[in-house]
């Protein structure tokens, strides 16, 4: 759709503020009318309903005006009474539920207030459905949108109760009776069941045993409704389109009922009885072109409808198992034939193999009459027995032949055809917009897409469906990025027909020559090349940073070959309002994967440490591997008289690399189909949804740990008495002095929980007096040697009571969710739980994954700081480069680290062997240093300790016969204090520890010795040293095959940014391993994330919105109902600030440190507020504008925003202490652009930290937060919650909001908190007389008056005015220091001045020059107009996206790319 499209459905705050429904809501329902509550009136609900909806069509425009007013929650609700409400009501109140559904905001939360009137409106509902009268079907169609989104809500109680009683096992009192018996005789378990619900029915009163009836039969009545409307569609002619949009909106209730185990159960027999699918197919509707929609929704109806997998048990079915099944169908109807049907003797003794087939089976009962074939089906228990004796059937050949053949027919392999499926997208799939949609979607129709929601039927559907998902979603990316590079190349056709680029682009290049130079035979079984190879050759005349690019591209990186053959001549523009494909004439795309680029002689330059050679010329060849599956059916066609596309390919293009990993993982969740998925027993229902979603929480596990470590977790005794506030803590030693960190903690509830379980005679055993108690044992660290460094790391940080149990939960088996607000440690959390089990399970290994390279990098960091040996540290992936450490932990560098630690101990074993006197060159290797420690150090240990061990000796016997005293003289002296036996003995010991350490690390080192190569001793790292392992999901996803192929373990995960992750790459983490015996080895699962803020980055609005794409894994628990951790202190920021977005978590509080720190009690200086939100009108009679599409922007607030951040730095703000941040990605750009026109070279104000979008700045912080919203015509997508946490929760001391008020205080998701920011006033109130820092404390007066600002213009001209007046300060300062200094030198004796060399005018000239040097650049006034075409680019910054950043949000869509900036980008490289 156009963007003319989308800005039709946009309500501006004009529309809002005029029309009569805002008229109605302010005198009867906004939450900001004043007065007494008027009477409630029907009949205003039913003028409502009949002229604005109904009377509408239930035009979008109305409808988000209605629930933008809050209609549902503040009068539609609170007034329906289930007696007294008409069907005007009832259909209002399933329209607003609708469309808060589409703009994907809570629409549950009205319905709490009565939730005991809700089954009778969901009564109401039902009744309607089923109306033949009286109603419209547009009207149905809508309440079958409702009963979609209930079926879609099973978590919601108020809801499941009402849509369970319609899907249970009664439901199949509508089944064919030879068919039900049929069933429980299949399940003899169902027959008692059968049995025991009719004698329950038997005790009913009628109007109960009516109302029951009524609900099992609803969807069986529905279904023939729907049959009806399906034969009332015409073969020819018009086609109503209500109807087709019934239809449609039918099938997908169907999917979801068959999609979910819970609805599927007894749904799918009793659909399967009624034929639905084969009356479908059979339908007028699927032969005609309205029909394309329902066809494909009807092709996905028809794969779950018969997808593997036992209905009643739930258990995933194998392809063995379904060809056992289809075995079974075919021979039963063979006997049945043999029996009962003499012509179809030749049918009866065929093998199976030759007619299991769709034209077999037609061809043998396609000569059968009618009555015969009914016959047939009923034989089946398909269809009732015919009546009389005639020859004819009620039912038509048609419909008896096809349901004969669909349900006996051989079923083809999906795994099969996902392995044939190339993986690269071609040009029918990127432009076709039924299979990937536009990137507007308003959520109005349906779509034939997977969805992810609560539960999945197996593991099998649950990978396909993300498989689906993520190869569309790449798709829609690929198109974007394919339409940006070869339109800027404007490819035109010159006048001899050949093609002429009149542009040129970053991404993409004119390809001089390509050829396929190897197709080798295919592997066995398979029909397809095994491997497909080719050259391109590409010009590189470019700059030189844009051709080094091209030459960087790295092995496996994605390319796109571009066929285009333009029409249009020669200086023809192009429309962005036209389809691409025609205005620049592309035929073909096909992807590619880089092996590398070759050199002089043919050969590919391989990668390393060593840099690529020096190539002569423009002229570059790069080696690719084509998709071997696309090249087979392409040379199909060939051969089949069509063109060879890879004779035509004129453009090569590239993507970035962060966003063009979509075929490796594409390739990973392919290969987890075609393997066994193993995940643990304990995970497996809860990963899928089902059973109980508290059965992974450790307090279910068997293997609960009784008692645990806590190591360094708790400061003092007092500490872990705090964080145990349910617990009486009995410590197992009464002397203070002795109670000190680190304690180990035990549970007597778990032990007495275990032998409960253990107990055989199955008697309970009492755990009374047990179970509020904690046993704690203090314990001492061994010494680990008299050296500083020996010396364990600490952690400093006082955990909360949540955040240890958090740890705890974390420490033992099974899964941990740890729900972590903004500022509430989860970091510290997650590193304290990875260094507690790396000392409480020293043989484990745990892996961590997070989202980003940022916080990976983050959480290394603070790792490091903990007492984990950095030997057992690994990072993997490219993000190690930007770990501000010295140190490096990628693979090589952990090798390095290795081969120098090795050295470094080989010179120690040298240095102790010369203390000791041993000949020899015992440190060569690691072998030979070994047989030292055995023979030498070892020995020598033992006759020392057979010396002191005696009883009765002097303390100074442990020094006299100490045998390494010599060794250990570069320790801090003396090494023995002399003050007790024990304490020298400890030291004594502590030495030899930090002696054995050594060799046994030189041990572990062996390995190095052997393995020669740098690759074999990587992967040694990877499988046996490496103890902690850190990668990002995406590294995880592309590595898999990597990964499980050497034979990588872990026995733990932790997941940080888990909410950020999509599902599927929060599932790929669990599979990087093979499993043991058929068994999972993973023991923990730990996720810690905040489902408040923003969630994975979709880009595609229908995929966003329609399949659910945004919901990670980690969300999707939380729905389910798996018992979170919530922490509930934080300490980023200020407690006033902190209560702006504290209302969306059910208890979260401040630690004190933010109550009494010094920063956090003392003002902002210059401001009379620490949070304020400022009212931005119109600048000169516009407020947001758009550029390009999605790509909005606000002058006035951009202004406004800069004209705070130069008085903050007039003030003496640090500018790395402000951030500026905005919610999209045009106002990101305006404001950058502002900046460098007013203050950015400028020495006295400069550039803030950061100016960036809300999204891209999630999970971190600043000390000031300057916030610009940017809308004044529609809330956009603000409206996600989500966006608004993270915004108001990434300031410290000060935030400051700039936005249009009026728009944003109506918004019923936003209220809370900006009710609290409209208790301040709305101008910003300044105080311009303060310095920073100041000393008056937060929330005192002002010493002065506080100065107003009115506007944007007086904003902008008090800053001016301000700078002025500190230039001229600064100056007058600068001459009064001038004087002195003069008068310093007048005083002063004189001194024969030496001769200058210089003439006079230049001297007098260079005072001049020095003086304007001493000169502060002068802004630009911020009220005049300014033009930011002649600054310059910032560098590394994307100015590639147009909407949000990140792409997600309900607005729009980000990766509409910003034209004008691109474009005047690559002009300025182009004329470099």
């Amino acid at each position: 759709m156009s963007a003319r499209g989308r800005k039709g459905a946009a309500i501006t705050v004009e529309q809002i503020q005029g029309d009569r429904l805002t008229q109605f809501a302010n005198k009867l329902w906004a939450p900001h009318r004043t007065g007494p509550t008027p009477t409630f009136d029907p009949q205003v609900v039913e003028d409502i309903y009949k002229k604005d909806l109904l009377g509408t069509k239930f035009a979008i425009r109305r409808v988000m005006l209605l629930e933008f007013s809050q209609y549902l929650e503040n009068f539609l609700w609170p007034n329906y009474n289930p007696d007294k409400a008409t069907h005007a009501h009832m259909m209002s109140v399933a329209v607003m539920v609708n469309e808060k559904f589409r703009e994907k905001v809570p629409a549950w939360e009205p319905f709490v207030k009565k939730p005991d009137h809700f089954p009778m409106f969901f009564r109401r509902v039902m009744s309607a459905s089923l109306q033949e009268e009286g109603i419209t079907l547009r009207e149905q169609t809508v309440l079958l949108v409702f009963l979609i989104h209930c079926f879609n809500s099973l978590e919601v109680d108020l809801v499941r109760g009402q849509v369970q009683r319609l899907v249970s096992l009664p439901m199949w009192m509508n089944l064919l009776p030879a068919r039900l018996q049929q069933e429980l005789k299949a399940t003899p378990k169902l027959k008692k069941f059968w049995n025991v619900l009719k004698k329950a029915d038997s005790r009913l009163n009628p109007p109960a045993l009516e109302r029951s009836v009524y609900d099992r039969q609803f969807l069986y009545h529905l279904m023939k409704k729907f049959f009806g409307t399906l034969d009332n569609i015409p073969a020819t002619g018009p086609v109503e389109m209500d109807k087709v949009h019934y239809c449609e909106r039918f099938l997908e209730l169907m999917i979801d009922l068959e999609a979910l185990l819970p609805t599927r159960r007894w749904f799918n027999t009793l659909m399967d009885d009624s034929h639905l699918v084969v009356k479908c197919r059979l339908s007028k509707l699927t032969k005609k072109e309205e029909g394309r929609l329902f066809n494909q929704l009807l092709d996905r109806l028809k794969f779950y409808a018969g997808f593997e997998i036992n209905d009643q048990t739930g258990e995933a079915l194998t392809d063995h198992n379904m060809t056992d099944l289809h075995y079974n169908r075919i021979t039963s109807l063979q006997r049945a034939v043999f029996k009962h049907f003499e012509e179809l003797q030749k049918f009866a003794f065929a093998n199976v193999a030759s007619i299991d087939t769709r034209e077999a089976l037609q061809s043998h009962f396609s000569t059968m009459s009618a009555r015969k074939l009914h016959e047939v089906c009923a034989y089946l228990n398909l269809l009732p027995h015919p009546e009389g004796d005639g020859e004819s059937s009620p039912y038509s050949t048609n419909l008896l032949l096809e349901l004969l053949v669909s349900r006996h027919e051989r079923r083809l392999s999906q795994l099969e055809a996902l392995n044939e499926m190339p993986l690269y997208p071609t040009e029918e799939i990127l432009w076709d917009e039924n299979i990937v949609p536009t990137e507007y979607f308003s959520g109005e129709g349906c779509l034939a897409l997977p969805k992810l929601n609560l539960q999945f039927l197996t593991l099998h559907d649950y990978l396909l469906r993300n498989f689906n998902l993520f190869r569309l979603e790449s798709t829609y990316e690929i198109r974007q990025d394919i339409e940006d590079a070869v339109g800027r190349m404007k490819p035109w056709k010159a006048e001899d027909g050949s093609v002429y680029f009149g542009g040129w682009a970053r991404m993409a290049q004119p390809v001089v020559a390509f050829a396929v130079v190897e197709v080798s035979k295919p592997h066995v079984g398979k029909n397809h090349p095994s491997r497909v190879r080719a050259d391109v050759t590409v010009n590189l005349n470019l700059r030189q940073h844009i051709k080094q690019e091209w030459e960087s591209l790295r092995k496996h990186d994605v390319c796109f070959l571009v066929s285009v053959r333009p029409t249009l001549p020669i200086g023809t523009r192009y429309s962005h309002d036209q389809p691409f494909v025609p205005q620049v004439g592309l035929t073909c795309v096909r992807g590619c994967e880089i092996e590398g680029m070759l050199d002089e002689k043919g050969r590919v330059i391989e990668e390393g440490p060593d840099p690529k050679p020096n190539m002569p010329g423009e002229n570059r060849t790069f080696r690719v591997w084509l998709d071997p599956n696309q090249y087979q059916g392409d040379m199909a066609r060939t051969m089949d008289g069509a063109e060879d596309v890879y004779e035509t390919f004129n453009i090569i293009m590239r993507r970035k690399p962060k966003e063009n990993n979509f075929k490796a993982v594409l390739e990973t969740i392919r290969d987890l189909m075609n393997t066994e998925c193993v995940v643990p027993d304990w995970l497996h229902d809860v990963l899928l949804g089902y059973g109980d979603p508290s059965s992974a929480h450790y307090t279910k596990m068997d293997n609960q740990i009784a008692e645990l470590d806590f190591c360094d977790t708790f400061l003092s005794i007092d500490h872990l008495k705090t964080c145990f506030p349910e617990y009486q803590v009995k410590v197992t030693t009464e002397d203070p002095s002795k109670q000190l960190p680190p304690f180990k903690v035990a549970f007597p509830e778990v032990a007495a929980k275990k032998r409960k379980r253990e107990d055989d005679s199955g008697e309970a055993v009492s755990t009374d007096g047990e179970s509020r108690h904690i046993v704690v044992e203090p314990y001492t660290i061994p010494n680990r040697g008299p050296y500083p460094y020996n010396q364990p790391k600490k952690n400093t940080v006082p955990f909360t009571s949540t955040q240890v149990e958090a740890i705890r939960a974390g420490m033992q088996p099974g899964l941990t969710m740890v729900v972590g607000p903004p500022g509430t440690g989860k970091t510290d959390v997650a590193v304290q739980i990875i260094s507690n089990i790396y000392h409480n399970f020293p043989e484990q290994r745990t892996l961590i994954v997070t989202h980003s390279n940022q916080a990976l990098n983050q959480l290394f960091e603070k790792i490091m700081a903990l007492d984990i040996d950095e030997r057992h540290l690994l990072r993997l992936g490219h993000g190690e480069e930007a770990l501000e450490t010295e140190k490096d932990f990628s693979r090589y560098g952990r090798v390095n680290f290795v081969l120098a630690r090795r050295l470094e101990l080989l010179k120690e074993v040298a240095r102790l062997q010369e203390s000791l006197g041993v000949p020899g060159d015992v440190a060569y290797t690691c072998e030979t240093a070994g047989h030292f420690y055995l023979y030498q150090v070892l020995a020598r240990w033992e006759e020392y300790l057979s010396k002191v061990k005696r009883p009765g000796l002097s303390i100074q016997v442990i020094k006299e016969h100490f045998p390494f005293e010599k060794y250990f003289a570069n320790a801090p002296q003396p090494i023995f204090k002399g003050k007790s036996y024990d304490e020298d003995m400890d030291i004594a010991e502590g030495c030899f520890r930090h002696i054995k350490k050594m060799f046994k690390e030189l041990e572990e080192f062996r390995a190095f010795e052997l393995l020669r190569s740098g690759l074999d001793r990587s992967k040694y790292l990877l499988v046996k040293e490496a103890k902690v392992i850190a990668m990002t999901c995406t590294h995880a996803a592309l590595k898999r095959h990597d990964l499980v192929e050497v034979g990588f373990k872990y026995d733990n995960i932790l997941m940080e940014e888990a909410a950020q992750i999509l599902e599927i790459e929060t599932f790929i983490p669990l599979l990087l391993q093979n499993p043991e015996d058929g068994f999972s080895r993973l023991k923990r699962w730990i996720m810690i994330g905040d489902h408040h803020q923003l969630p994975p980055v979709i880009k595609n609005m229908a995929f966003q919105k329609f399949s659910n794409m945004e919901q990670s894994l980690f969300t999707r628990f939380i729905r389910l109902g798996v018992p979170p951790v919530d922490l509930d202190a934080q300490g980023r920021a200020r407690p006033s600030i902190c209560n702006l977005y504290n209302w969306r978590y059910k208890k979260l509080g401040n630690l004190p440190h933010v109550q009494h720190w010094e920063e956090y009690r003392l003002a902002n200086p210059g401001f009379c507020f620490d949070f304020q939100l400022i009212n931005v009108e119109d600048f000169n009679g516009v407020g947001e504008s758009e550029p390009n599409p999605y790509f909005y922007q606000n002058l006035a607030e951009a202004e406004y925003v800069v004209g705070i951040f130069m008085y903050m730095r007039l003030l003496g703000y640090p500018a790395e202490k402000i951030s500026i941040l905005t919610t999209y990605n045009g106002q990101k750009h305006l404001i950058r652009d502002v900046i460098n026109q007013r203050c950015g070279d400028n020495a006295l104000i400069g550039r803030p930290s950061k100016i960036t979008t809300v999204d891209r700045f999630q999970g971190q912080q600043n000390d000031y937060i300057l916030l610009s919203l940017v809308r004044t015509k529609a809330v956009g997508h603000l409206r996600d919650v989500r966006r608004l946490v993270v915004a108001m929760s990434r300031a410290r001391l000060g935030l400051y909001v700039v936005a249009r008020v009026s728009l944003f205080q109506n918004c019923y998701e936003l209220t809370p908190a900006f009710n609290l920011l409209m208790e301040r006033p709305l101008k910003l109130q300044l105080a311009p007389n303060e310095t920073h820092p100041t000393l008056r404390k937060n929330g005192d007066p002002t010493y002065d008056t506080p100065v107003a600002i009115q506007d944007m213009p007086h904003m902008a001209q008090f800053v001016y005015d301000m700078y002025n007046r500190q230039v001229h300060h600064m100056q007058e300062a600068m001459r009064a220091e001038q004087r002195m200094q003069r008068r310093f030198r007048e005083l002063r004796p004189p001194v024969k001045p030496k001769p200058s060399l210089k003439p006079a005018a230049v001297e007098e000239k260079e005072e001049k020059i020095e003086e304007e040097r001493e000169h502060v650049k002068m802004p630009e006034h911020p009220g005049r107009d300014s033009d930011s075409e002649g600054e310059q680019e910032e560098d590394g910054q994307d100015k590639k996206k147009g909407g949000e950043t990140t792409g997600d949000g309900t607005e729009g869509d980000s990766s509409k790319t910003d034209v004008g900036d691109k474009k005047s980008e690559e002009d300025k490289d182009k004329k470099n």
